[in-house]
């Protein structure tokens, strides 16, 4: 089982995806705009990954709300988060979410992510 969350217009959202479908591999496309992540996924992200991977600082709604200026801690920034999806890096991808053994991947790599279906 796949889950793949981010936004449906977003370019590196739209290579997963593509990358998915080449392959024939099944998965489920959660949408930020119509169900955005809760409190348990960021911080399930976060167990997997870390602040500086899950939080997009390069992105326009970081540069727009001025977050770097504001110096937030991370309860800060996972608020921050909650109240603005796009401040998540996309995509990301849960493989295998039921199986303890779950792989992350948060960003658009495709190496990584083909490795990743190797363990599916």
């Amino acid at each position: 089982m796949i889950k793949l969350y981010g936004i449906k217009n977003c370019g590196s959202v739209a290579k997963a995806r593509a990358l998915l479908d080449s392959k024939n591999i099944a998965y489920e496309f959660i949408d930020f705009k119509k169900t955005p992540p809760t409190l348990q996924n960021i911080h399930s992200w976060l167990e997997k990954s870390s602040m500086e991977i899950l939080l997009n600082t390069k992105g326009t709604t970081y540069k727009k709300l001025g977050l770097k200026e504001k110096n937030l801690n991370d309860s800060q920034k996972i608020q921050a988060m909650l109240e603005n999806p796009s401040l998540i890096k996309r995509p990301v991808i849960e493989i295998a979410p039921s199986n303890s053994h779950c792989s992350l991947i948060v960003g658009f790599d495709e190496a990584a992510i083909l490795s990743a279906l190797k363990s599916l």
